[in-house]
């Protein structure tokens, strides 16, 4: 199974470059994240024509997520109250379109847009750390649910040094302050495991090139974009990789796929 993450920054904007990549590489699954439209008005019948049937939680000109599934697409769940009901931050924290989870072929699949928190100063930041918070009660949650989870999305975070192409300068600012980087670890745990890093250890790979600064010319981005696996789908995972040139198209959106490739279901023999 080939299951793909990517920050498409208006699907309707990227549309032709995001139905070009799909038949190009045909994951069975392709998350979305910034997909910036209502439900009603998501292009949902180009990507049914490709066959892939169509989850979205959306709002007008901001956030957005949606899955686009070749597999059935089963139990549906959006926002954090869907496993957080009695919470009233949870419910708070889902009016912001960026939690969306199915079942696919037995695997839960979460597709999340973490919010950027904008500068360390910023109400925005204080947001941010308590949307966190929540993920982290939605994971002990969807944990006890018991099905194995893949968990994907934009999450402006650069984990470590090496997610980052200037740490020195970088570090300990936003996307990269030691809150946010503690939060992200306390939501992970031991459950969740950064799957490309168990592919490719190196710096110098990014996932995010800023459209302000050059960035894409210089290759000066960061790895922001994540696929994290609990450990039964982990044993599963034969390579991880970033979509790079899609970034050098016409018009691109900012980010870049992230793909994952898993045998799956595994050989029975393989949990005997």
């Amino acid at each position: 199974m080939k299951i793909a993450t990517w920050n498409v920054n208006s699907v309707r904007t990227r549309l032709d470059q995001v139905l070009a990549w799909l038949q190009q590489e045909r994951p069975d699954v392709l998350c979305l994240q910034e997909t910036k439209v209502t439900d009603e008005l998501f292009p949902r019948e180009a990507f049914e024509a490709l066959g892939y049937a169509v989850a979205i939680s959306g709002q007008k000109a901001y956030n957005g997520v949606a899955i686009l599934s070749l597999l059935p697409l089963d139990d549906v769940q959006i926002g954090f109250e869907a496993l957080l009901p009695a919470e009233q931050e949870a419910a708070d924290l889902s009016e912001q379109k960026r939690v969306i989870s199915a079942l696919i072929d037995g695997i839960r699949v979460l597709n999340l847009y973490v919010p950027n928190g904008s500068s360390l100063k910023s109400e925005k930041y204080a947001y941010k750390l308590e949307w966190l918070a929540c993920l982290r009660r939605y994971l002990e949650e969807q944990e006890r649910q018991g099905d194995p989870l893949c968990m994907v999305g934009d999450f402006n975070i650069g984990p470590e040094a090496r997610d980052i192409h200037d740490p020195e300068r970088l570090s300990g600012g936003i996307m990269a302050s030691a809150a946010e980087r503690s939060a992200l670890h306390q939501v992970l745990g031991e459950r969740l495991t950064d799957v490309f890093r168990v592919f490719e250890p190196e710096a110098g790979h990014w996932s995010w090139w800023d459209y302000r600064t050059g960035a894409w010319d210089r290759d000066r981005g960061w790895r922001i974009d994540h696929i994290y696996l609990c450990e039964q789908l982990l044993a599963c995972a034969t390579g991880c990789v970033i979509h790079k040139a899609t970034r050098g198209n016409e018009q691109p959106s900012d980010h870049a796929p992230v793909v994952v490739n898993l045998v799956w279901p595994p050989e029975a023999d393989d949990w005997n």
